[in-house]
């Protein structure tokens, strides 16, 4: 999925929501140690700059290397590329070998993971006991506007990759082969408020900047592989919601 993500990633530094300081905090909360964090599929650093207040050190890393481009520097993260052939053996020594990490994140991005390869990984750089790993996303359901986004997000169905059913039913399906922490678990993710004031334009950013509109944008840019029906109806919701 990198060559998707980097053809959004101006769009989509610009206009995804900040998430909130109350959610790292959290998490924070739940690990013994903060010496090393460890945010994969990072993107624009979005949850990596949160996290990193908290921990000594963190290692911000993306398969994607415009993504990369758009992560806002700081002084405890270090932001990393790591394309999909990335040997797993590497990445274990770049973290500073098994039972290094004290706290993995995954903000929005899990469901593009290959699972079994991320979670072996992550089961073997966790720290033990102490260490935690939390993976999250969106839910969209954005007020006052729940009505339109129910409409837009259906039309949109055509256009999603498949991996993304997981986000968009709330991880409740996704597999998620660890212990209890205390915030969510298989089958029971927790459901965290994030209160932020958008505006209308700033929702039509947030809505362009979806993988299903990037590749609605593509089809109709090589003659609408999905067919000219469903795309005018995907730019018809983002021009008129």
């Amino acid at each position: 999925m990198a060559g998707l993500f980097s053809k959004q990633a101006a769009v989509y530094a610009a206009a995804r929501p900040v998430y909130p300081n109350d959610l790292f905090n959290k998490l924070a909360a739940l690990t013994a140690h903060h010496r090393l964090a460890w945010d994969v599929g990072t993107g624009n650093s979005q949850a990596a700059i949160g996290v990193a207040e908290h921990y000594n050190s963190m290692l911000a890393t993306d398969v994607s290397k415009e993504q990369l481009l758009h992560a806002v520097p700081h002084s405890k993260v270090r932001y990393l590329h790591t394309p999909n052939a990335t040997p797993g053996e590497d990445l274990v020594t770049t973290l500073g070998g098994e039972g290094s990490v004290d706290l993995i994140t995954v903000a929005e991005a899990v469901h593009w993971f290959d699972l079994p390869a991320f979670y072996d990984i992550a089961r073997r750089v966790l720290r033990r006991p102490g260490g935690g790993i939390a993976v999250w996303g969106y839910n969209y359901r954005i007020s006052p506007v729940e009505d339109m986004m129910t409409r837009f997000f259906n039309t949109s169905l055509p256009y999603w990759d498949t991996r993304a059913r997981y986000c968009m039913n709330g991880y409740w399906d996704l597999p998620f082969p660890f212990n209890d922490i205390g915030l969510g678990r298989e089958g029971e993710p927790a459901n965290l408020d994030m209160e932020h004031d958008m505006s209308f334009e700033g929702l039509i950013g947030m809505l362009r900047s979806w993988s299903a509109v990037i590749e609605h944008i593509l089809c109709s840019s090589v003659g609408g592989a999905h067919g000219e029906g469903a795309g005018g109806r995907v730019g018809r919701g983002i021009a008129g919601a």
